[in-house]
């Protein structure tokens, strides 16, 4: 584990970021996707796992349909999801809708977790992270 910026992260997986001002999704060049996820957006899942939740009608902007355009493929063609988590002091702003670039806000690597999209419907979405 390690603290980075979004990009530095990201690169940590190979893969790089469309656009570092609204990008929250990239493909590795190991065809994984690599999602960045709020650290408050968790559920509890079966034992050893850590599970993901949110929407995207909390938030618009390209960044939103490069998120759902990414996250449909790697549900539609069950590709594994590497993860990147953010962590905010200010979690309220985030689930109100505001400007993520404008939220203060911390990346964390875990390389040793992999991921799958276990629920996807358009809009609302699950990814459920194990042990690599």
């Amino acid at each position: 584990m390690s603290l980075l910026g979004l990009r530095d992260s990201f690169s940590k997986y190979g893969a790089t970021l469309k656009n570092v001002q609204w990008s929250v999704s990239a493909w590795s060049p190991k065809d994984e996707l690599v999602l960045s996820l709020w650290a408050h957006h968790t559920r509890k899942g079966p034992p050893g796992t850590m599970e993901f939740v949110g929407t995207t009608s909390r938030w618009g902007g390209p960044g939103k349909n490069e998120f759902k355009e990414n996250v449909d493929r790697a549900f539609r063609e069950r590709r594994p999801v590497r993860l990147v988590i953010v962590s905010t002091p200010q979690p309220e702003r985030v689930d109100a809708g505001d400007d993520g670039s404008t939220i203060p806000k911390t990346f964390e690597v875990r390389d040793n977790v992999v991921g799958e999209i276990i629920e996807w419907d358009g809009e609302a979405y699950a990814i459920r992270f194990t042990r690599a």
